[in-house]
């Protein structure tokens, strides 16, 4: 008999025949790393001295990144501007063998835009000190929901799963939810959901991934304990009538629960004490996804997932987590 650390492993070699398709607000995030002289004459501000800076694949397009390093084919699909940064996304993406055929190019819309500035010392680790957003003011024009919503008809069944997420920056416009929760009526295509706002927006798909802050807003519920988180897991599950909820609790770990009553609250897997929480949602939902299309149970996917998000927070800004890092992971636990 299997036991449970080579059930996972089994499960994560599975990846790469899997096809998963990416719908979300797709953000360029943007790292401005500086050096701190001193304290300006002019105002009571820091002056800081450009070293260089980055683009990084983030938002939907981390979870892309994030499938794509964990072995598995990766379509994504959402809107970028005509711009610096579209054009910095689509080059990213495309050095990366991430296809960009369904991406679409909205005139007078700018793309999605997170610009962090870091400070430090020669000698200091660089700590944030401002971020920048840029985001679009509408929703998406119709020719881009057109777009979006062929894209769906044409390619859900040649896909083994549909990832949302979504940040509510326009792209999961209603009508793009409703065609969503069309496909989640009258598929069975796993579609997986993570979204800022609106996760009780999306009906009937099979699994959501909220955090506690975003299913206490969601629920207008305060979670103080297990019990708790427990009740809103349930409540969710009756309000949308998913199949399943995974809560990710940053220190406690995570809960899962299903609509058949399975639960399990998820203990933290390494150390309290994390270096940067950037994009973690994006990787959890991306290994929870990726698991599920592989034959995990709910259980089995959110202890993936809780592993992969476990090594994500140890790393500096947007980073994806690689196969090998959660098959590693998983093995070294399993000793133990």
């Amino acid at each position: 008999m299997q036991t449970i650390g080579q059930r996972l492993k089994n499960i994560v070699t599975q990846f790469s025949s899997k096809k998963i398709m990416v719908l979300g607000d797709l953000i360029a995030d943007e790292y401005i790393f500086t050096h701190c002289n001193r304290v300006s004459r002019e105002a009571p501000v820091l002056i800081l001295r450009y070293e260089n800076k980055k683009i990084i694949l983030g938002g939907a397009a981390n979870a892309v990144h994030n499938i794509k390093t964990l072995g598995a084919q990766v379509w994504p699909v959402g809107i970028i501007g005509r711009d610096e940064m579209g054009s910095c996304l689509l080059a990213l993406m495309q050095e990366k063998k991430i296809p960009t055929d369904f991406i679409h190019i909205q005139d007078k819309n700018p793309t999605i835009t997170k610009t962090r500035v870091l400070a430090g010392s020669h000698h200091t680790t660089k700590q944030q000190v401002v971020r920048i957003d840029r985001e679009p003011d509408y929703l998406p024009n119709n020719g881009a929901e057109k777009f979006i919503i062929n894209v769906l008809e044409k390619n859900i069944d040649t896909i083994d799963a549909l990832l949302i997420s979504d940040y509510c920056l326009g792209v999961c416009s209603p009508q793009i939810k409703a065609k969503i929760n069309q496909l989640a009526g009258c598929t069975k295509k796993i579609i997986t959901v993570d979204s800022r706002y609106e996760a009780l927006s999306y009906q009937g798909v099979t699994a959501l991934t909220p955090n506690e802050p975003e299913i206490e807003q969601a629920l207008q519920q305060s979670i103080r304990n297990d019990a708790d988180v427990k009740a809103c897991g349930q409540l969710a599950l009756q309000k949308t009538g998913c199949h399943g909820i995974l809560i990710t609790r940053g220190k406690k770990g995570m809960f899962v629960l299903q609509k058949t009553g399975d639960f399990s609250y998820i203990p933290i897997y390494g150390e309290d004490e994390v270096a940067d929480v950037t994009g973690a949602g994006d990787t959890v939902i991306s290994t929870f996804t990726l698991a599920l299309t592989a034959g995990a149970t709910m259980d089995e996917a959110a202890r993936l997932a809780n592993y992969a998000g476990g090594i994500v927070v140890m790393k500096s800004g947007t980073a994806p987590v690689y196969c090998k890092e959660l098959y590693e992971a998983v093995d070294r636990d399993s000793k133990e």
